[in-house]
């Protein structure tokens, strides 16, 4: 059978330079990868400074990781505003209400409720901003170009995560973490800016959304937990969230046990560092591997053996390797996370066109919510059978997880249309 026009378009193989070629995508991902440096800097800051205040190392990781879990029910409450609202002001707003948060912890001494109460609030308001920034990208992106553009945020987002952690370890060092607090206030001024001054003001009816008000239907919160509900209620739609979900979760859950890991097998100071940065490592090599040399086709079919590719390294810790072996199996499971580019044109094609916006808010609050929770299990877990056993727990875990998506993720073939990957209820 000759190809179609439609296979032509699903086997096409975009480039990063046409990608970066598109003016929209490229003011998104720069202001996208300075706000990651900022978030970086200021939740590790933030960290630094409650410690400082109360020498609780509970507390400190509360501070942590205070920002992540608030987030799903946030896109639950919030998310329809990203279909609704128009989105330079959302992502404008959303730099600004952060810059602002940022410079109220540097110049305001609350009580550490208080200032954890202030991190949680803003943060409900997260998913709303970036649910209008993916949805724009969305549309400003067509076809493997948008898969290419997810690949260069991950990219971008591993390395701006640890640019930002060792920019936060050396402004702390320099300024302070208050003074810190405020570097990272200038960086989110700089976003928000940028998006004002140079985005297009453009109604959500001029780029697929919903240009009703907020108010309609009943109200946002009426309207939000209507369109999760109804998202979620999709089983193509709720598989593939969860795919995206629960690798990450358990990986990042064994990546929060590394500190531990490393202090119970007696590495030599500052090794644990050293291994914290194998898996981002690994997730920047991976993403510029699958995405630059492989075609759509060939991404989809690899999205199980990755997935168990992030998982089988962690395995390996059973056997509480040293230093070596440990930082090989990190830096291998974190070539695995690249399986997420092979779910991206699906997980777009399974979408309501006017809903896409709290659909990648969903997403995203939903991932932050699990890698915040995942630590916090794990931790249990290894009080019970010690951190390498808890950590090869998760790596099992993950494997399960491959299989699982095998019995509904079947190998893509050329031929396949957009929507063949799965049916919906």
């Amino acid at each position: 059978m000759p190809p179609t026009a439609e296979t032509a378009q699903v086997s096409h193989r975009a480039t990063y330079r046409v990608v970066l070629a598109e003016p929209r995508f490229r003011l998104l991902f720069s202001t996208r990868a300075v706000a990651i440096t900022a978030d970086a800097l200021r939740i590790t800051t933030f960290s630094v400074l409650v410690f400082s205040s109360t020498g609780s190392a509970l507390l400190s990781a509360v501070a942590f990781g205070i920002g992540f879990i608030p987030q799903l029910f946030g896109s639950l409450l919030l998310g329809s505003l990203a279909d609704r609202l128009p989105p330079r002001a959302l992502i404008t707003g959303g730099y600004a209400l952060t810059c602002a948060t940022a410079l109220l912890l540097a110049l305001v001494r609350m009580p550490v409720a208080a200032s954890l109460g202030v991190v949680a609030l803003v943060s409900l308001a997260t998913p709303v901003f970036h649910g209008a920034s993916s949805r724009l990208v969305a549309q400003s992106l067509e076809g493997d170009a948008y898969v290419l553009g997810r690949s260069l945020n991950n990219i971008a987002g591993a390395g701006a995560q640890l640019f930002g952690l060792a920019l936060g370890g050396a402004a702390v060092a320099a300024l302070g973490p208050r003074r810190a607090l405020a570097v990272s206030a200038v960086l989110y001024l700089g976003c928000a800016l940028a998006i004002r001054i140079r985005l297009p003001r453009l109604q959500p009816g001029e780029f697929g959304g919903t240009p009703s008000s907020a108010g309609s239907d009943g109200g946002a919160v009426r309207a939000s937990l209507q369109g999760a509900g109804l998202l979620l209620r999709g089983r193509t739609v709720r598989r593939l969230m969860l795919a995206q979900w629960l690798p990450v979760a358990l990986v990042a859950g064994a990546e929060g046990l590394i500190v531990a890991y490393a202090g119970e097998r007696r590495f030599a100071a500052g090794w644990y560092a050293v291994l914290m940065g194998c898996l981002p490592v690994g997730m920047l090599v991976g993403d510029l591997l699958v995405g630059r040399f492989l075609r759509p086709p060939a991404r989809e079919r690899l999205v199980v053996p990755l997935v168990a590719l992030a998982g089988l390294p962690l395995i390996g810790f059973a056997a509480e390797p040293g230093v070596g072996v440990s930082s090989c199996l990190l830096l291998l499971s974190g070539l695995g996370y690249a399986y997420g580019l092979g779910l991206q044109r699906p997980f777009l094609d399974a979408l309501p066109q006017d809903g896409r916006g709290q659909a990648f808010g969903l997403l995203g609050s939903g991932s932050m919510t699990l890698q915040g929770v995942g630590p916090v299990c794990l931790g249990a877990v290894a009080a019970v059978i010690g951190t390498g056993g808890a950590i090869a727990l998760a790596g099992g875990a993950a494997v399960l997880t491959a299989g699982w998506i095998l019995t509904w993720h079947p190998p893509a073939s050329p031929a396949l249309a957009p929507n063949r990957v799965v049916s919906s209820e």
